[in-house]
């Protein structure tokens, strides 16, 4: 069995991220029932900087249907986990590189951490880890995703490459329901930019990041509260 690096803590101020803290500082809502309900709750696994994390974190205040109890990494220094604890989001990593290709164990070291924050919801926010059917099945009906394309085009790496090279005019982005299907299952809602005529990956990747910190708040809002109805902002 590796020994991985993992670690669970409360949210604590980092010196190293003040300026983020100056501009994005929120606080977790306390559980409270709104029309006879609990709010659910959410945890979030991502990989990198978690702006898409930020975002739905921000998006959990008064009167929202969830609210945050986790954020967590498979990259102990991922900028993400320095931005939930600032914000007051208790954090936690594992480390996949311990385990090399034994993905089931290192799944296993994540479902105990996330099960013990009890998550209604559990939203991928930038987590660039392929999943295994049974980790999927263990978090079935309860697992988002957000990916950067118009599904079901383009499943997968490189959507603003290919949406380029295919002569798109239009691209996009998708939340969606998590199954054993890449990129496959029930789509919740999707937002479209335009592809410019000298756009790059990159120009276009940034244009669909601005509708990404849209969508995934709004999907997360109607996903808490029941809604699993098709959208389009």
């Amino acid at each position: 069995m590796p020994s991985a690096r993992c670690c669970l803590r409360q949210a604590r101020p980092s010196s190293a991220s003040a300026r983020f803290r100056k501009n994005r500082a929120c606080a977790i809502p306390a559980r409270v029932r709104e029309a006879g309900q609990v709010s659910k709750r959410v945890a979030i696994l991502l990989s990198g900087g978690g702006s898409n994390m930020v975002r739905l974190v921000e998006s959990m205040g008064q009167g929202h249907p969830a609210r945050p109890v986790l954020v967590m990494s498979n990259d102990p220094k991922a900028g993400g986990l320095i931005k939930a604890a600032d914000m007051g989001v208790p954090v936690a990593s594992v480390d996949h590189k311990p385990f090399g290709k034994d993905r089931a164990a290192f799944e296993a070291q994540l479902i105990a951490h996330l099960d013990a924050a009890e998550p209604d919801i559990l939203c991928l926010a930038g987590f660039m880890r392929i999943l295994t059917p049974d980790f999927i099945r263990h978090f079935e009906g309860r697992m988002l995703n957000i990916h950067p394309s118009l599904l079901p085009k383009y499943k997968g790496l490189h959507t603003h490459e290919r949406a380029i090279a295919a002569g798109d005019t239009e691209a996009g982005c998708s939340v969606h329901e998590v199954t054993a299907e890449l990129d496959g299952g029930p789509i919740l809602g999707q937002a479209q930019v335009p592809v410019l005529p000298d756009d790059t990956a990159d120009t276009l990747a940034a244009r669909v990041l601005v509708q990404e910190h849209r969508l995934y708040p709004e999907a997360l809002r109607r996903f808490a509260a029941g809604d699993r109805s098709r959208f389009q902002l």
